[in-house]
């Protein structure tokens, strides 16, 4: 159980951070690349400084920056924001790779990352976090006046405006929330559950968490239970290669399990879920 919660937390995070954003209006399709970018600054800082600590707080730094220029285009300069989701992720592979090679010589070699340590086996400071960033999302989201104001901005932005409200300032909190989470989400990709960074890192996890977001039905408790149903699925791949090998059936076959089962969830209970109003829409002041 505890291990599926470590395996499922890198994808809770940033799906429950991409919660906020998209809850204010915001589709961040660069989930993707920034979570590949925080894990590369939390490989490279945990190494250098033997402190998976601070590869942590770098990895929450560089999806703060990936944020704020995320939210420079598609909220201040409203931008689509479809098209700089798409230039994030292609900058960011591009980064990291260049990065990697030039760093390491050449790309397929696993890095060796020190790890945070754990509190007990499977659980450690950022599964607990992660749990109880869970109850404070939600309480923020549907019992505070910033989180009023937040989904009124992802409904219909005129009535927040009309209330004297700040719809860009709102999305750009919302997504430096949200970029902080998917920040955390990378590096403790790195540090906390492999120990390692190789090129590609993240391998699609960071779509895996906008999905999950429609899944869970834009809340936060629904897409934390998606998320662990990936990392039980992403558990069980490593344990069907360990059992079976991967002489006879390929590799690619049981990594693809998560996958398969964050688009067979989507496609079965997915269907008939509201998105919010405004929902990558841009917001113009004149509008």
């Amino acid at each position: 159980m505890f291990e599926i919660l470590r395996y499922g937390a890198p994808v809770a995070l940033a799906a429950c951070g991409e919660t906020l954003g998209q809850r204010a209006g915001v589709l961040n399709i660069g989930l993707e690349g920034t979570m590949l970018s925080s894990a590369y600054a939390g490989a490279i800082v945990a190494i250098r400084t033997q402190n998976p600590w601070l590869g942590l707080v770098a990895g929450v730094i560089v999806g703060v920056v990936f944020a704020l220029l995320n939210a420079l285009f598609v909220v201040k300069l409203a931008s689509d924001q479809v098209v700089v989701g798409t230039a994030i992720n292609l900058f960011s592979l591009g980064l990291t790779g260049t990065l990697y090679r030039a760093e390491f010589g050449k790309s397929g070699t696993l890095l060796k990352v020190p790890m945070i340590p754990a509190l007990a086996p499977g659980i450690d400071f950022v599964t607990v976090a992660m749990i109880l960033a869970v109850p404070a999302l939600t309480f923020i989201l549907f019992k505070t006046k910033w989180g009023l104001l937040l989904r009124s901005a992802g409904e219909y932005p005129p009535a927040t405006v009309s209330s004297g409200f700040d719809v860009i300032k709102i999305r750009t909190q919302a997504m430096l929330v949200a970029g902080a989470m998917a920040g955390l989400a990378g590096a403790y990709l790195s540090v906390g559950v492999s120990g390692s960074f190789a090129e590609g890192f993240t391998n699609g996890k960071g779509f895996i968490a906008i999905a999950l977001v429609t899944f869970g039905r834009f809340r936060p408790i629904w897409v934390f239970a998606a998320s662990m149903l990936v990392g039980a699925a992403e558990l069980v791949q490593f344990w069907l290669q360990a059992k079976f090998g991967t002489a006879n059936v390929p590799a690619e076959f049981f990594i693809a399990l998560p996958y398969v089962v964050a688009l067979l969830v989507l496609v079965i209970l997915g269907k008939g879920t509201r998105s919010p109003g405004a929902l990558g829409i841009p917001f113009r002041r004149n509008s």
